[in-house]
């Protein structure tokens, strides 16, 4: 669903003033902010009662949204992402020494991902940046699925936007490029 000028316009002030945003994925509502500005990273951990040593998943409508956070892929590397993005594979690849901790937790890499969910990729592309993008719920509760439920359970401490969740059931595939180990199936 195209997003309407207005509400991107709400959103960007939202971002910029260290908020927090609920959107549809690929299987549930995930919560985002921007990823350069820690003050919001920090607000998104305490409300999930997410530990920042865990790290976080960075989403984006193209890979060049995500060069800034991952040192290059090599050719292969590069074939290997372009046969499952966009989609709901995350890879978690090298981070760049710019990558700031709180981030990519206690990690030498960053959890990444093209997003094929159009809502998603939509408002990466109207941003023009890549989202921080965790599940819509506190640790240890299951994810939230639709707009009313998010807010519900954050009420105005989250810009929650309109969208439709993706069929998919489970979360995204969790990989890391330099071994192939898959970390959640």
């Amino acid at each position: 669903m195209p997003y309407s000028a207005a509400l991107i316009r709400k959103v960007r002030a939202h971002l910029s003033g260290d908020g927090i945003i609920a959107y549809a994925t690929e299987s549930c509502y995930g919560l985002g902010c921007d990823p350069r500005n820690a003050r919001a990273v920090r607000r998104l951990l305490q409300l999930k009662s997410r530990p920042q040593s865990k790290g976080l998943i960075l989403i984006a409508d193209r890979f060049s949204r995500l060069r800034r956070y991952v040192l290059p892929p090599t050719a292969e590397q590069s074939r290997q992402l372009d046969q499952t993005w966009p989609g709901p594979h995350t890879w978690l690849m090298p981070a760049s020494r710019h990558t700031p901790r709180r981030l990519r937790g206690r990690h030498e890499s960053i959890a990444v991902r093209v997003t094929a969910h159009p809502d998603a990729a939509e408002l990466c592309r109207v941003l023009g940046t890549a989202l921080v993008s965790t599940s819509a719920n506190r640790a240890g509760l299951k994810p939230l699925k639709t707009h009313a439920a998010c807010v519900k359970a954050f009420g105005q401490g989250v810009l929650v936007l309109p969208g439709r969740v993706g069929a998919r059931k489970t979360p995204s595939t969790i990989q890391h490029l330099l071994t192939g180990k898959i970390i959640r199936p």
